[in-house]
Formats: C-alpha cells, structure tokens, sequence
C-alpha cells in the first residue's frame, strides 16, 4: 500500500509538516503533492493519504488546497474505500482554529472516504514545532496504513 500526502498551504508550513510526515513514514515509499498540483481522479481507494492543510483567513482553506476543494466538489467522485489521516495547521487565538483540516476531512467522507486515527491539530501559539509534532503523530499513524 503507497501513502500519498496531500498538502495545503499558505506559508509553506505544511510542505515542511509534508516532508516530516513523508521521513516517519519512508517505509511505506510515500509521496508528496501539492494539493493545488493534483488531481482528484488520482485518488486510489488502494492508497492511504494524509493531508495536511493550514486554515487562513476566517477559517478558509488556504490559496493552495482551493483547487483541490473545487475540483472535488465538481466531480463529486465515489471514495468508497479511501482511508485518510488528517494533519491539521492552525492558531488557537482564533475561533476557526483548524478549520481547514476540518473541511477538507468533511469533503472527503461527504464522498465516501473514511477518516482513521487521530485528526492532529497543531496549534502555532504553543511551543512545540509543527514538523516535530507531525513526526510524531505519523508514528502513531504508520500502523493504521496497513490496516
């Protein structure tokens, strides 16, 4: 089983929270995209993906993850089958706080897609580095691709 992580970004943290997730979880030979770079008909009910997506603004998703957003809306695929894990990027200042995880997992078991594991949420106000807290989370997570 391949894992496919799909980032949405506005600053370029969640490539970084991407990479670290991609590093924890080498043997599954993962691959990264940029959620504004893939397609939805690529997504495989035989893959595992992760996304990782900050929220922006009043809780939006950010620029990056917005094709991504439309296209699945457009298409409105079956993802019967699909298994996702959800990283999620955010500031605990804010009501909205982790938003944009939220709606893309939404968007995805709206269509079928099942979502497994802890729906991480990193909170930019703490102190703990968004690449650390991934690696971690994705270690708890690497047992749950296989199943």
């Amino acid at each position: 089983m391949s894992v496919v992580i799909l980032y949405g970004t506005e600053t370029g943290t969640g490539e970084l929270v991407a990479d670290a997730i991609a590093d924890a979880l080498n043997q599954h030979d993962p691959s990264i995209y940029d959620m504004s770079e893939y397609a939805v008909e690529d997504l495989d009910p035989a893959d595992f993906l992760v996304i990782v997506c900050s929220t922006y603004g009043e809780g939006e998703l950010p620029t990056g993850a917005e094709p991504f957003a439309d296209e699945l809306e457009s298409v409105n695929p079956d993802l019967s089958g699909l298994r996702f894990a959800v990283f999620g990027l955010g500031d605990s200042i804010y009501d909205t706080f982790n938003r944009g995880g939220e709606i893309v997992a939404e968007m995805l078991t709206k269509r079928g897609a099942v979502q497994v594991g802890e729906h991480a949420r990193h909170d930019s106000s703490s102190s703990v580095k968004p690449a650390k807290q991934a690696e971690e989370w994705a270690e708890g997570i690497a047992e749950l691709v296989e199943g």
